[in-house]
């Protein structure tokens, strides 16, 4: 029999209240919570003991990391579980894909609670590795390892009651599990007809307005704060008197910001915006657990010993992190280690051609749209443009910060789709990633075809990764798990994914926070208003090809 005992300031939520006791584990359950007397107590020296935090809503294939090694890093912030929608491997592997994350996290200490990804392919206007259709998604929901419906992105069917995205919520609520909800901008009318659908929750609300409108017919709001979209200054407001319909999650994280902090981060954010400790508490460590009926303990007698020691309740800085009751992380090193992962990949395209990257002029009075690209944010603006035209084709307009974007399909060869974006900021080179949501070809963004060609190239030769691209320079970030995740150690890739992240802001010259993310969020054609697939520039409001 496993037993200890551990002393502090106990914060227990559910009574909003904070005393002096003791914690006693034993086997990886709590066995007692007992009050100590005063006597030679300091609060102000004690440590804290709280619930452990929960992602609500992350894609971990962003933080390109495999699970256990996502792990190793989140546990160090206090993190002892999350609600992980595993879409992108899914886009790219399938069934497989979701088995894999699942087997994976089960590897270590740490309590993953995946879901059935609801929407594979994401539109039918692009190419996927892989389709999920009602069956499959229904097997899923059969899995005691599957504990949702992952974010049904297809709003337009569920607005429109399409037939197999119906099916597909029916059958999250035959077995009684909750269907999460992705739904930019919807409110009125159209909200209500998606909440009213059985859609539980969004992350996607980048206004207060917009969040307090779906927060009265009843949905729960996750304020979203990760590397590439960031809406946690326009949603914590709402957290003072909606706490207990409210939760915190990252969506998308890179491993350099995971290396950095968690939901900790928000934690402290929101304490020093004046948000009460409990209702703080309350959004990252409890909601998530009772909304998804997850397998993570709350600091109870009886509950599983899944709970962290805090230095204070102002910086949030962790202590140690216990996952049924094995001690997981203590002062900022992680004591889960690197476990061998597989590889399983899609990767089926040859290398281009500088031929295949030409835009060639049709009319030089034809109306040639850019997508606008928002720092912090996934939508992007439909703009008119300009580019340069040399021999008859058009190009970069560097001046004007016009640069070219390009997707290649990665599943088979394919002509390449070609457009132009502005707010990259690059001087010169390029820049590819096959992390490209949320079918994950190849997207590319540079300012001559020459520089995007080796940039591109560098992807398909490692069989997916990042790539960066000077005058003098090249580096690539090899993704061999579906393209999307290393199997390296997560601090390593952490460091890797630094240095490359660095040389496309010094050396090419990005004026982004995170070029990377933003970059693999411009195929994401769920989001509006301007995004560009393997199959062409589409119009996210109009919902077709331009």
């Amino acid at each position: 029999m496993n037993s200890f005992k551990i002393h502090g300031n106990v914060v227990d939520i559910f009574n909003k209240e904070i005393f002096y006791g003791e914690v006693h584990v034993t086997d990886g359950k709590i066995t007692a919570i007992n009050r100590l007397p005063h006597k030679n107590h300091h609060p102000e020296t004690e440590h804290f003991i709280l619930p452990g935090f929960i992602d609500s809503h992350v894609h971990i294939e962003s933080s390109m990391l495999v699970p256990s090694e996502f792990a190793k890093l989140a546990v160090v912030h206090g993190t002892v579980g999350t609600i992980s929608d595993p879409h992108e491997i899914a886009n790219v592997c399938g069934m497989d894909g979701v088995k894999f994350m699942i087997a994976n996290g089960k590897t270590v200490p740490f309590k993953f609670h995946f879901g059935a990804p609801s929407c594979v392919p994401a539109t039918v206007f692009e190419t996927a590795g892989a389709t999920l259709n009602v069956d499959e998604v229904d097997s899923l929901l059969q899995n005691e390892d599957i504990f949702y419906l992952s974010e049904m992105m297809n709003f337009p069917g569920v607005l429109h009651a399409d037939t197999e995205v119906m099916q597909k919520i029916a059958a999250a609520k035959k077995y009684h599990k909750p269907v999460d909800g992705h739904a930019p901008g919807l409110m009125g009318d159209a909200a209500k007809k998606y909440i009213d659908a059985g859609i539980s929750t969004d992350h996607e609300c980048f206004t207060a307005a917009e969040a307090l409108d779906k927060l009265r017919y009843g949905m729960k709001i996750l304020i979203r704060e990760g590397s590439a979209a960031k809406n946690f200054a326009a949603l914590i407001e709402l957290m003072h008197e909606h706490y207990a319909m409210m939760m915190f999650c990252s969506d998308d994280k890179h491993p350099d910001s995971l290396e950095l902090g968690h939901i900790n981060q928000l934690c402290e954010r929101a304490v020093a915006e004046g948000v009460d400790i409990f209702k703080v508490l309350q959004a990252a460590c409890v909601n998530p657990v009772l909304h998804y009926k997850m397998q993570v303990g709350l600091l109870r007698v009886n509950d599983a010993a899944d709970f962290v020691v805090m230095e204070n309740l102002e910086n949030f800085k962790v202590i140690q992190t216990y996952i049924n009751g094995q001690l997981v992380a203590e002062h900022g090193h992680s004591f889960i280690k690197t476990q061998p992962a597989a590889v399983l990949n899609n990767f089926n395209c040859e290398k281009k051609t500088v031929e295949a990257l030409r835009y060639p002029v049709k009319d030089a009075a034809e109306t040639i749209y850019a997508i606008e690209a928002l720092d912090g944010q996934l939508i992007t603006n439909k703009i008119v443009c300009k580019p340069l035209i040399t021999g008859n084709c058009y190009e970069a307009d560097i001046t004007n910060d016009i640069l070219k974007i390009v997707v290649v399909n990665r599943y088979k060869d394919a002509p390449v789709a070609i457009s132009f974006i502005k707010n990259f900021g690059l001087k010169q080179g390029a820049m590819a990633s096959s992390v490209a949501h949320d079918s994950h070809n190849i997207v590319a963004v540079g300012v001559d075809d020459a520089s995007l060609l080796k940039a591109i190239n560098l992807v398909i030769d490692a069989q997916g990764g990042v790539s960066a691209v000077s005058n003098s320079n090249q580096m690539v970030l090899p993704l061999p798990v579906a393209g999307l995740m290393s199997n390296d150690d997560g601090y390593k890739v952490a460091a890797a994914y630094t240095a490359i992240d660095t040389m496309t802001k010094e050396e090419l010259g990005s004026t982004l926070a995170a070029p990377f993310m933003t970059l693999s969020f411009m195929a994401l054609l769920v989001i509006p208003h301007l995004k560009l697939s393997d199959m062409g520039l589409f119009d996210g409001d109009s919902f077709k090809f331009i």
